[in-house]
């Protein structure tokens, strides 16, 4: 996992081929004001754009989740959100069956920690980082680039 502000982005270009265009994008847009839901970015990556209310601990770890295909970098454009965080090698208790098709399996496990976003910062999950994403309190905005791995 990586968190960082988005003026720091550049240091992860060589991380993973697709990254340098995901971050270019963040970069080049104006985030507040991308269009709600799940499109495809110009450079070809899944973007997903959500503004809602934060939720409870309890109701983001009902969904304590990971991917296999992808890595997530998730941007906080506004609010202040709260993710649960544990790396995948100590999750035991798996929540029922990997879904290919959203490319997601959840666990029930606890998380190790918890950290914040605030606007312009960022995290990058990889297939090893177990997550729960949007606590918080008030209205989020966040934006999610899905990079194929």
């Amino acid at each position: 996992m990586i968190i960082d502000t988005l003026n720091n982005a550049s240091k992860y270009y060589s991380l993973h081929p697709s990254f340098a265009k995901a971050f270019e994008f963040l970069h080049q847009n104006d985030l507040a004001n991308l269009t709600e839901g799940v499109s495809e970015t110009p450079e070809g990556l899944k973007l997903i754009v959500n503004t809602a209310n934060g939720k409870t601990e309890e109701a983001s770890l009902a969904k304590f989740e990971c991917h296999d295909n992808n890595i997530d970098i998730q941007v906080c454009v506004k609010g202040l959100e709260t993710f649960g965080w544990k790396p995948r090698e100590k999750c035991v208790a798996q929540n029922g069956a990997y879904n290919p098709e959203k490319d997601v399996r959840f666990f029930s496990d606890a998380p190790d920690m918890f950290f914040q976003l605030t606007d312009g910062q960022f995290a990058v999950f990889f297939p090893e980082d177990v997550h729960a994403p949007m606590i918080g309190e008030g209205e989020i905005k966040k934006v999610v680039i899905k990079v194929k791995i």
